[in-house]
């Protein structure tokens, strides 16, 4: 729990129909397994003391009050657990039977939730026994206990702030306004649906996507749990399909037919903050609703959701394919719209046989396609210098010719000693002078060029170096449209994997595959024996950890000791704690530092959830403080 994590199951235990004393047995022991597993909520099946296909069994006064009897016996065997569950029974108030959800903690009854929706169609009878939830709440004894009967109910833990439960049942969530609309506006951040969802072919791909879409929605976590085994098969078939979803994503599910348990972790900080930074979610005045305590305490939980080492990369490679497309859809129609506008007649890009260049000469030459215009509008640029190697130079060269661009290569070698000279500056000295003169003679040369063809400097940077601020200011920091802006390193990688994998060129395809194969350098340090000496991860840290960390922070804004949570679970046995905590406090160093270089950045297209435009997504003050940030990082 802490780090805002709630460790959540849904659970379909066998069942006999009408055989309460059975079913709270099973219910009993899977409610015990879960809690010493860690699990601080458990979601069981609607009707799950009784069994949902009862008939009208229902109509027997034995049954409604053997459930009563049963749950008072759940309640007094698991009342030292400290953990909160949600039970299915049927309840008989104010001379109506209601189909409920009984909310328990502890050994005490806090809540019973009835149904709002009882459908009655097809192969669903529920008005048959059952009457919909009243508008208003009241007040009910039952096991004992007298508590709020009515739908408007949250289940707060003061000790963990963020973590407000409400429960919705079965057809609750398949009608047009789900009664959990309402309870995320009052406040709820995960609710629990106690459905008993018969099983139909393609039913399972609506119901994923329904919980899915409305954890999405609604920025909450969801848990579904669904009867199984045990109920009765006159005339349908239940499978236990349990999901557990968090805005958006399925994050643990109990295939249809299957065991009926599925655990995860729900991020209830996490949710908070989206529905923070979301302004047009916000919480309207919503009446009637009761708040009930749930006392549970604290602790240590052991994460079992899995977080991809690459948060901007998806791991399915259909998905990885299409994303790819779309990305560089985005670049080159943002490139081809400003050419249009200023009337540009070249696109001018610095090549130099490394990712970022290449993915950018890809957009330019992609962007004249789109506008009808000869590839040979698009003037790629070559500028061999100090740390300059043939395999780079080479591989520059190639790929221009297999793209039909024009090419031109200048070495300004030259000029930049020229440079050197007039300001005093020792050609022996490897300094950062020496370094950011070559840089920005580049930009020099290109602004020039560009001026000269009527076009502009397409920039060439990605969203790692933004990031990081590595990039020369007003060198290769500077272009008149920077193409790569919101495209991570890790991703640019894989949109140039991608477009060698579906070129019919089969020369660009293998020039392609060696630009990816060539270490990440900006080759401005003396090269040796033509090998590259200069390798930009040994510097700044690995892009893999940087990315990663790039996305927590800002798309989720994390805490550092939250994101040293996750990387060491994600990375563990390729990188040491020590070595994670020493490129986090870099990464954040750096970008504190760097901001300057972001509150000037050209223009550029927004492509993913990150992005540091001034203009767009990220406003930061160039004079903000690291320190709470590194003190925090220090103490891990």
């Amino acid at each position: 729990m802490k780090y805002g994590y709630l460790k959540v199951a849904v659970a379909s235990p066998d069942i006999r129909v009408a055989d309460c004393d059975f079913n709270a047995t099973g219910i009993i022991e899977q409610m015990k397994t879960a809690h010493a597993g860690g699990v601080r909520l458990i979601v069981f099946p609607e009707l799950s003391v009784c069994g949902y296909t009862c008939g009208d069994l229902f109509f027997q006064q034995t049954l409604i009050e053997g459930c009563e009897t049963t749950l008072g016996r759940i309640l007094r065997e698991t009342a030292e657990l400290d953990m909160a569950s949600c039970i299915g029974v049927p309840v008989r108030h104010n001379d109506a039977l209601y189909n409920c959800a009984a909310v328990i903690c502890r050994g005490k009854l806090l809540g019973l939730v009835p149904k709002s929706f009882p459908p009655n169609y097809s192969e669903f009878y529920e008005l048959r026994h059952f009457a919909p939830a009243p508008k208003h709440n009241d007040t009910c004894s039952y096991a004992g206990f007298t508590v709020p009967f009515g739908t408007k109910q949250l289940f707060h833990m003061p000790q963990m702030p963020n973590f407000t439960l409400a429960v919705e049942l079965c057809e609750d969530l398949w009608v047009p306004l789900p009664p959990s609309v309402g309870h995320v506006l009052a406040g709820a951040t995960v609710i629990a649906n106690l459905s008993a969802s018969n099983e139909i072919i393609g039913k399972a791909e609506y119901r994923r996507s329904l919980v899915s879409g409305q954890s999405g929605r609604l920025i909450c976590g969801y848990v579904y749990a669904s009867a199984g085994f045990g109920e009765s098969t006159s005339d349908v078939v239940f499978a236990a399909h349990n999901l557990i979803a968090e805005n958006g994503v399925i994050l643990a599910e109990a295939e249809p037919f299957g065991t009926g348990l599925a655990v995860s972790e729900i991020d209830v900080s996490m949710l908070s903050h989206e529905r923070c930074h979301l302004t047009s979610f916000r919480h309207p005045a919503v009446d009637g609703y009761t708040t009930n305590p749930l006392d549970i305490d604290m602790i240590e939980t052991i994460l079992t959701r899995r977080y991809s080492r690459h948060p901007f990369v998806p791991e399915n490679t259909a998905d990885r394919a299409q994303r790819c497309e779309l990305i560089l859809s985005m670049q080159a129609n943002g490139l081809a719209k400003r050419l249009s506008h200023i009337k540009a007649k070249t696109a001018v890009v610095g090549i130099s046989g490394g990712l970022d260049s290449c993915l950018a000469l890809l957009v330019a030459v992609r962007a004249m396609k789109l506008l009808s215009r000869p590839v040979s509008d698009v003037l790629a640029v070559t500028m061999p210098c100090f740390g300059t190697t043939s395999r780079t130079r080479s591989n520059a060269e190639k790929l221009v010719n297999c793209l039909d661009a024009s090419f031109s290569c200048i070495d300004i070698r030259g000029t930049t000693l020229s440079h050197f000279g007039d300001i005093g500056q020792s050609p022996d000295n490897s300094d950062v002078v020496f370094e950011n003169g070559q840089a920005r003679g580049r930009t020099y040369v290109l602004m020039d060029l560009a001026n000269k063809t009527g076009g502009i400097v397409v920039g060439t940077g990605d969203l790692s170096e933004l990031a990081l601020g590595w990039a020369t200011y007003n060198g290769d920091h500077m272009s008149m449209y920077g193409v790569n802006a919101s495209v991570p390193k890790t991703l640019v990688r894989h949109i140039i994997s991608y477009y060698a994998d579906t070129a019919e060129n089969h020369e660009l395809a293998t020039v392609l595959g060696d630009i990816l194969a060539t270490p990440v350098s900006p080759e401005l340090l003396p090269a040796d024996e033509d090998n590259i000496t200069q390798l930009t991860e040994d510097i700044v840290g690995p892009y893999e950890l940087h990315d990663f960390i790039l996305y927590y922070a800002i798309r989720r804004s994390f805490t550092p000791s939250k994101i040293f949570k996750l990387l060491v679970a994600s990375f563990d046995g390729d990188y040491d704690r020590e070595t994670l905590k020493k490129w986090l406090a870099n990464f954040y160093i750096r970008f504190f530092s760097q901001q300057f270089k972001r509150s000037c950045m050209p223009d550029g297209p927004k492509v993913g959830s990150v992005a540091l435009s001034p203009r767009g997504d990220w406003r930061m003050p160039s004079d903000a403080v690291v320190a709470l940030w590194h003190e925090e990082i220090e103490k891990l």
